[in-house]
């Protein structure tokens, strides 16, 4: 097989792109999901006299509605008035009612990034001096319930459909002329479809609860549903639904029309007599109007999602198009590529040369993946520190491995191909001479005019008289045929190897592709930073009547399990209402760091009804473990619980309190 890279280098050169990722320092800034980065009055602050409104500025525009921002006083009633409004970029005010008396004030937003992801939170500041407050601070948003985790599942759903689609398609058309007659083709093609369409219209049902309350009730809320129409994203899920109805054509014709004028002997429509006139037209009409829609639904996501927002979103959004279609081409001609050689019947194999077009297709499809994966990162990311400091990097951290991983399968793949290459062409030269011999047996004298004669009057005279017998023997040969050619195909060595190879790719394409569909939900890392930072500022600026500095509690524990027992200390800094970093160290008795399965945190303000609110700090090194922009939304006496977890089975929870501001 005749190769214009190979093997090897290839691979070296698409993990060298998958790397190159991370070259993504020195950009300007670009942002996605929203986040809150200043506030008037700031989170934990006391001012001396009561504002007129709430300033809320974001690190984007977002879209807002009429309970989007609420401002409450400690008996919990609102004493914001009027709609929020927008007085300038990112800033979005809300008037207050006059003479508000002194205390604590808790400011709940909800909103949504012009990426099409809700953001949540909530902080508190005081007039006059903090005090109790009935204000319970929820930490669930509208998209962390169920209704958060069905449009999540749409949304895997909506993507796996579209690379089912668009990819069996071109694998058909691209790779394997005969798998359009192909019942299980016929079948993987159209399941993506419904899939994609299912998921759909569950988005758009879903769509108004999901960005405002999160009960599942409004998901058949007529007038949120009226809303969602009238936004981007929700134009974006009519558009979607409008070109599968073109789809739905297009794999009509594709199972219709260009089905039978497939001719079953070659393996693409270039092979054999597949240039007549009409066949070309209809090929390339197909290949045109399903590029045409297939890009189309792709920039139903590239205009609703990241790319349509922050750094260069012009030439972002073509981008995002062609990484979507590379994706499909990629992973949608993977999965066609393995039902072929699965469910194929002996009539119509699936040939190395189809195998050959598409590891091609599939090259093209990875240099592209990469090279528009690498602009995209440098988007999001922008600084070497995201890649492992937030969980947008991490999870792309993890995706470029999967990559790399799919890769290394593909190059088994092509190597099983050019073996089964080898052992076609060398059982076709075998059968070829073997044919050559039996034309002419040796010691066998060509029979006479009379014999053949005779010969052929008897069975002229035998197919007379039993001709639905022959039928039937006709009919038991031609199975017994194509059972012996199953065994022997699917004892083939090479045939075998590579159906692993490519169910192995497949395997890995489900977790990449789950990933993938993470990641568009996950703020990016370049916007996650730039919070921190900004909360940062935030809760170090001077705050009136507010305590200072760190917060270390000590608590001993015992799992009752082997090596159970220890030392647990936690530290908060610095210990106010806001933004707190939080380090838990775990010691053993002897006072050397040790390291545990777990370990997990929950504060708790009993006394306001709050909490308890779950921490889940990341493992820095032996015996410390580490969590950021904890939110503890107002001044008391927290609970601080520790669950210490030293085996699968072993685990206590210790708790201290701890004053916090």
């Amino acid at each position: 097989m005749t190769q214009t890279i190979a093997p090897r280098a290839r691979t070296l050169v698409l993990l060298i792109l998958a790397v190159a990722g991370a070259l993504l320092a020195g950009a300007a800034p670009a942002s996605a999901h929203a986040a809150l980065t200043g506030s008037d009055p700031a989170q934990g602050a006391v001012v001396d006299t009561a504002p007129t409104r709430v300033s809320l500025t974001f690190s984007e525009p977002v879209a807002v509605g009429d309970d989007s921002v609420r401002v409450l006083d400690p008996k919990g009633e609102r004493v914001d008035k009027g709609d929020p409004a927008n007085p300038s970029g990112t800033t979005y005010s809300v008037p207050l009612v006059s003479g508000l008396p002194d205390g604590t004030y808790t400011v709940a937003y909800q909103v949504v990034s012009a990426d099409s992801h809700p953001v949540a939170g909530a902080f508190t500041f005081s007039i006059g001096a903090p005090s109790e407050t009935t204000v319970s601070v929820s930490a669930q948003a509208s998209d962390d319930g169920l209704v958060g985790w069905l449009y999540g599942f749409g949304r895997y759903v909506s993507y796996a459909g579209f690379a089912v689609l668009a990819g069996g398609a071109a694998f058909v058309l691209a790779c394997w002329a005969p798998g359009a007659r192909v019942r299980a083709v016929q079948r993987l093609v159209v399941s993506g479809w419904l899939a994609l369409t299912a998921a759909t219209l569950g988005l758009l049902m879903l769509r108004g609860s999901y960005t405002t309350s999160g009960r599942v009730g409004d998901v058949f809320d007529l007038e949120l549903l009226g809303d969602v129409l009238q936004t981007k994203t929700g134009a974006a899920l009519v558009s979607r639904l409008l070109l599968l109805a073109a789809a739905a054509l297009f794999i009509a014709v594709l199972f219709g029309a260009y089905a039978r004028t497939a001719d079953a002997a070659p393996d693409h429509p270039g092979d054999g007599d597949g240039g007549e006139p009409d066949k070309r037209d209809l090929t390339f009409g197909l290949a045109l109007g399903g590029t045409v829609v297939a890009a189309g639904l792709a920039a139903s996501w590239a205009m609703s999602e990241h790319a349509s927002q922050g750094l260069q979103a012009g030439v972002a959004m073509p981008v995002d198009v062609v990484h979507l279609l590379a994706v499909a081409a990629w992973l949608g001609g993977l999965t066609a590529l393995l039902v072929a050689l699965h469910r194929a019947p002996v009539e119509t194999p699936v040939g190395h040369d189809a195998v050959r077009r598409f590891s091609r297709l599939a090259f093209g499809s990875v240099v592209t993946l990469a090279v528009t994966g690498v602009y995209q990162s440098w988007r999001q990311l922008g600084s070497w520190s995201a890649f492992t400091d937030t969980r947008y990097g991490q999870l792309l951290l993890v995706k470029i491995a999967l990559v790399a991983v799919m890769v290394a399968v593909a190059v088994l793949s092509r190597r099983w191909t050019r073996r089964l290459a080898d052992a076609r062409g060398s059982a076709a030269a075998e059968e070829a001479e073997r044919a050559e011999e039996e034309k002419q047996p040796a010691g066998t004298a060509p029979a006479t005019a009379s014999e053949t004669s005779e010969t052929s009057e008897a069975g002229k005279t035998e197919a007379g008289h039993d001709a639905v017998r022959a039928a039937q023997l006709a009919r038991q040969r031609a199975a017994t045929e194509a059972a012996r050619q199953k065994r022997l195909r699917d004892a083939d060595p090479n045939r075998f190897g590579l159906r692993r190879s490519v169910l192995a790719e497949a395997g890995v394409a489900v977790v990449l592709l789950a990933v993938t569909t993470v990641l568009t939900q996950t703020e990016p890392g370049r916007t996650e930073q730039d919070a921190r930072a900004a909360a940062a500022t935030s809760s170090s600026a001077p705050a009136t009547g507010q305590g200072s500095g760190a917060v270390s509690l000590t608590m001993p524990f015992d799992t009752g399990g082997t090596n159970g027992e220890g030392v647990v200390s936690v530290d908060l800094d610095p210990a106010q209402a806001g933004d707190n970093a939080l380090h838990v160290y775990v010691e053993g008795p002897d006072g050397t760091p040790v390291d545990v399965p777990e370990v997990k945190i929950a504060l708790t303000l009993a006394a306001q009804d709050i909490g308890p609110l779950p921490v889940t700090p990341d493992r820095i090194t032996t015996g410390h473990w580490s969590a950021s922009g904890v939110q503890i939304p107002m001044a008391g006496d927290w609970k601080v619980e520790v669950t210490v977890r030293t085996s699968d089975i072993d685990q206590v929870t210790v708790s201290k309190n701890a004053q916090i501001g």
